[in-house]
């Protein structure tokens, strides 16, 4: 048999590499040197790597929890600290059909960080710590089916604040809470003949600060967001919703009342600039909780505080892919 060609001894190696298998010994002496370069890179602590490896891995599949759409990594994404990370990812496989794509032990145990996609969206999620005790928020969830969502979250152990109805605004939608807290504002919209109120995506954090009407002012100083919708007001002239887009995803806002507590956040957000967007957050009277700096993991990264009580991970690859 002809010995086969560099190109095709390249793609069977990352195949295999891809696979867990790589077969070194079997190749171009050129090739088999890139090969253990790439094995090693493979190894490294970065999330986004790991994240496009699982990717290759995991079979795209068309779940019934979920409507599966292949985007751009959202601009926004909201990070869980909890007490049982573990556990809380379990939780979203069994009740939302997430798919885990990523996993960090910390150096004491448990979960350093994790990354779980739900949709066309990720969520990350990591154990609480003395430094980054736990935070529960909202988040609004785009489905297929509401009801059967809804379902599926109280077997999975999630507890009942708003049974399945439809809203004047054309989404069916049932409101649970989960075991850590956070509230799912479960939605499927009903008017467009899709599952996703056009613009939105799978996942969307919700936040109710005290005073909407300043934090829709803060984000907009500090991330260029802009308002996508006339905010719906309360007859009383409170911020009941608004929604902001802020690069390829949006955040939405209502005001706390009634059974609607305070529920700051902690999101991960990428900008083009860290270094321009940690000044202006402080300029617009964000508290500084770590200066810009490059993290091993690929990314420069700083972390502020907003008047709110949210915390904002801003961010940005060293690297462009």
């Amino acid at each position: 048999m002809a010995e086969r060609n560099l190109i095709e001894q390249l793609d069977g190696a990352i195949d295999a590499l891809l696979a867990g298998r790589p077969e070194i010994a079997s190749l171009d002496p050129e090739l088999a040197a890139i090969l253990v370069i790439a094995a090693d890179l493979r190894d490294l602590a970065d999330p986004r790597f790991k994240s496009r490896l699982l990717a290759e891995l995991i079979p795209a599949k068309q779940e019934e929890k979920m409507p599966t759409v292949t985007t751009a990594r959202p601009d926004v994404i909201p990070y869980f600290v909890v007490k049982g990370a573990s556990d809380m990812i379990a939780f979203l496989e069994e009740a939302f059909g997430a798919e885990e794509q990523a996993r960090f032990a910390a150096p004491g145990g448990g979960i350093m960080h994790a990354e779980v996609r739900l949709g066309d969206s990720l969520v990350e999620l990591g154990d609480a710590s003395e430094q980054y005790p736990p935070m529960n928020f909202g988040i609004h969830l785009y489905v297929r089916d509401a009801d059967a969502v809804y379902r599926s979250a109280l077997r999975a152990g999630a507890t009942s604040v708003r049974e399945p109805v439809d809203q004047f605004y054309g989404d069916r939608e049932a409101t649970v809470k989960d075991q850590w807290g956070n509230q799912w504002y479960i939605a499927t919209h009903q008017a467009a003949g899709q599952p996703i109120r056009p613009g939105y995506r799978s996942i969307t954090p919700f936040l109710h600060p005290r005073g909407a009407d300043r934090l829709i002012d803060f984000v907009k100083e500090t991330f260029g967001a802009q308002t996508i919708e006339e905010p719906y007001k309360t007859p009383d002239g409170l911020i009941a919703h608004a929604a902001m887009r802020v690069g390829n995803a949006l955040i939405e806002v209502g005001e706390t009342h009634g059974e609607w507590k305070p529920m700051p956040a902690n999101l991960h957000i990428y900008v083009d600039d860290v270094d321009a967007t940690y000044a202006q957050a402080l300029r617009a009277g964000a508290k500084s909780e770590r200066e810009p700096r490059d993290e091993p993991y690929g990314e420069r990264v700083a972390g502020v505080t907003d008047p709110f009580g949210n915390m904002w991970w801003i961010a940005k690859p060293l690297v462009q892919k």
